[in-house]
């Protein structure tokens, strides 16, 4: 029986904040990637079809090799029809299952496809909810305890017979959050098999973390540290005097920029965002935004390191390398470097160099920092 297995990866994850989320990265792989890994093991004779964002189809292309890559809709039922469409005439059952959920072992896909074989019906794995659920108004006034026995939290991969599933879309009119209800809605039966808790959904930096975490542990060469660099340069020019490391410079002409100038700070938040693979300074604290106009470097030390520990990461160290003729830095060298750790919440070291009269630096137009940063996750 031939299977084929839609990768649905067109969703934009607005709240992961980070871009199309099947493309956001954990430990240097992105979630399709990921996802990919675990349904190419797949038993038997498998076809797949990659659904993603009209942006990203050429990536998409070159992590799915071998794979049929067709651009998504604009809601994810619209998305899944475009992966069905594609299918091949040879397919008969069809497991639909979210890139988001990248850790979902292979087992749970062999599992659904078992169950469809046997049941002819459509078969989706959930696991039972734990916590106690109240039914609220919208004053948030409790209502009553809902029976927990008779809930389950839903996972996929969902699998449907596929003449079923075809003809249960081809009769949806209402939008419907998974594909197990659009097949209910056309009188269809759908049965439960237990999932699995690595089928978890990443939606939140808290779940980015949480699938960081498990693959610290769950595969070796997954590093458990990361690095990034960093480098920021200011011109001389700014109306108040120097900010510069974290220290106000008295009788220092200072920086010129949409904040303080600061490039020492500016340049530590570079390097960890990056080894976080949370973009940049510019991207997370943009110069459109006017609450950071005139910011001391100290503020987007503090959000950058709140922005890492929502992704599961912590500071290690930094160290940085300060390219200026002035000011002379040496004098106050450990002050810096102690409010700078204190701001980071880990061990700053920072050295300072000139450049022999070379280059806007050498000619005390400006100043350069670089930044490396090593974190950890949490």
């Amino acid at each position: 029986m031939t299977t084929a297995v839609i990768v649905v990866a067109a969703g934009n994850g607005t709240r992961l904040g980070l871009g199309p989320k099947a493309f956001v990265t954990v430990a240097g792989r992105s979630l399709l990637e990921l996802t990919l890994e675990r349904v190419n093991r797949v038993r038997g004779d498998v076809e797949v079809v990659v659904v993603a964002p009209a942006s990203h189809l050429g990536e998409a292309q070159r992590l799915a090799s071998g794979a049929r890559v067709v651009p998504g809709g604009a809601t994810r039922q619209q998305s899944v029809a475009a992966g069905l469409r594609a299918l091949g005439p040879d397919v008969q059952r069809v497991l639909v299952h979210d890139a988001a959920r990248a850790l979902t072992p292979t087992a749970l896909f062999d599992a659904v496809a078992d169950a469809v074989a046997v049941s002819n019906a459509g078969v989706i794995p959930a696991l039972a909810v734990a916590d106690t659920i109240k039914r609220i108004d919208a004053d948030g006034t409790v209502l009553g305890t809902v029976d927990r026995s008779e809930l389950a939290a839903v996972q996929t991969p969902q699998g449907f017979p596929r003449d079923q599933l075809d003809l249960a879309y081809s009769a949806v009119e209402a939008d419907h959050t998974d594909d197990a209800a659009v097949f209910a809605a056309s009188g269809r039966t759908v049965i439960v098999i237990p999932g699995d808790p690595l089928a978890f959904k990443v939606t939140t930096p808290d779940d980015l973390a949480r699938a960081e975490q498990q693959l610290a542990r769950s595969e070796p060469h997954v590093p458990a540290v990361r690095t990034g660099i960093g480098i920021d340069v200011h011109a001389f020019g700014g109306d108040a005097e120097l900010r510069l490391a974290g220290l106000s410079w008295p009788g220092e002409q200072g920086l010129a920029g949409h904040s303080d100038g600061d490039a020492v700070a500016h340049a530590i938040c570079d390097a960890l965002l990056s080894a976080a693979g949370l973009g940049d300074i510019g991207s997370r604290f943009g110069t459109d935004d006017p609450r950071y106009a005139g910011a001391a470097g100290e503020v987007f030390l503090t959000g950058t390191v709140a922005l890492l520990a929502e992704a599961g990461f912590a500071p290690s160290n930094v160290s940085v390398q300060l390219v200026a003729q002035r000011p002379r830095f040496s004098a106050r060298r450990i002050e810096a470097e102690a409010a700078l750790s204190a701001l980071v919440g880990a061990p700053v070291s920072i050295a300072a160099t000139t450049s022999d009269g070379l280059g806007f630096t050498g000619r005390s137009e400006g100043v350069a920092a670089i930044a490396t940063a090593l974190i950890r996750t949490i």
